[in-house]
C-alpha cells in the first residue's frame, strides 16, 4: 500500500494513512478467508473448505468464534476507510475494494 502510494505522489502523512489502511484492511481480510474456510463450501470457496480445521490451525474464529470474528472484521474495515479520511477522493476506489473484500460471502 505504502509503496503504491508513495509512487502515485503520496505525501509521508498520506503514505501513513495507507499504512494503517493496509495493516486494517490485511488482518480483516485474513480474518474473513478463516471465516469463509468454515462457512463455505469448496465449490463456493474454489479451494478445499475445511483444512484449517483439519489441522488445528489457530485462526480467529478458532480463537474467538465465527460471531466475534465477523465482527472483527467490521471493526477493522471501518478503522481502515477511516485512515483514509487524510488520503483524499483518491481513495474512495481503496475503500470501495475493501468493502468487497470484507462484505463478499460470509
Amino acid at each position: 500500500m505504502v509503496s503504491g502510494g508513495i509512487y502515485a505522489g503520496a505525501t509521508s502523512e498520506q503514505a501513513s494513512h495507507l499504512r494503517c489502511f493496509g495493516q486494517a484492511i490485511g488482518l480483516a481480510f485474513q480474518i474473513v478467508d478463516d471465516v469463509l474456510d468454515l462457512t463455505q463450501t469448496s465449490e463456493q470457496l474454489g479451494k478445499t473448505a475445511g483444512k484449517d480445521l483439519a489441522s488445528e490451525k489457530v485462526t480467529y474464529p478458532a480463537l474467538f468464534g465465527l460471531d466475534q470474528s465477523r465482527k472483527k472484521a467490521d471493526e477493522l474495515l471501518d478503522s481502515a476507510c477511516n485512515a483514509l479520511a487524510g488520503v483524499g477522493p483518491r481513495a474512495e476506489v481503496l475503500k470501495d475494494l475493501a468493502r468487497f473484500l470484507i462484505e463478499r460471502e460470509r
